[in-house]
């Protein structure tokens, strides 16, 4: 739908500078899930993600392929019937298996990444900002303190996104005891 969903830079870059040709290429998507998807493919590509960029991506890519799958009825969450998008996968292996053979982790990390992904984006609805802190490595709370922002009544959440980014105190640095010298 004419819908720009990669290279919003050069595209800002070009609009001021009208006199470099460029053109665009067309991709066929049939939902929005199939581009959350696309996208996150796409930006798990680049080599300078921050751990928490990667493990975010990897969340909304499972979240993402997941509502494309049909169940046994041939439905899925958001549709009545779905079609053939996911021909191309083997019948045998799961999308979350699929995912972490992808992105060279494992089952469960791409299963916590979902929580952290989850949990990033309700943090970010509850106090908008927060995804740049948690992502940037700004913030650095736990994924159990991610998650648990998702799990959490909205009414509460402002509240534990606030305990979240406070700042930590530093760590007392372990004494190391001298050994006796040998003898």
């Amino acid at each position: 739908n004419n819908t720009l969903v990669d290279g919003h830079n050069r595209y800002a870059i070009l609009q001021k500078h009208p006199e470099i040709y460029f053109s665009t290429m067309p991709l066929p998507f049939e939902s929005r899930e199939e581009v959350l998807a696309w996208i996150c493919k796409n930006q798990l590509g680049r080599r300078n993600l921050t751990p928490e960029q990667k493990k975010y991506l990897v969340g909304k890519q499972y979240e993402a392929e997941k509502a494309l799958i049909p169940n046994e009825k041939g439905t899925n969450q958001y549709t009545s019937l779905v079609g053939g998008q996911n021909d191309h996968q083997p019948k045998n292996e799961k999308t979350r298996a699929r995912i972490a053979r992808e992105t060279n982790t494992t089952d469960s990390f791409v299963r916590r990444a979902e929580h952290f992904a989850k949990g990033v984006d309700a943090a970010e609805e509850a106090v908008p900002g927060t995804r740049q802190k948690v992502l940037s490595g700004e913030v650095k709370p736990t994924a159990a303190e991610i998650a648990s922002v998702a799990r959490a009544p909205p009414e509460e959440r402002p509240a534990l996104v606030a305990e979240i980014c406070k700042p930590k105190p530093p760590k007392p640095l372990a004494q190391k005891q001298k050994a006796p010298p040998a003898i």
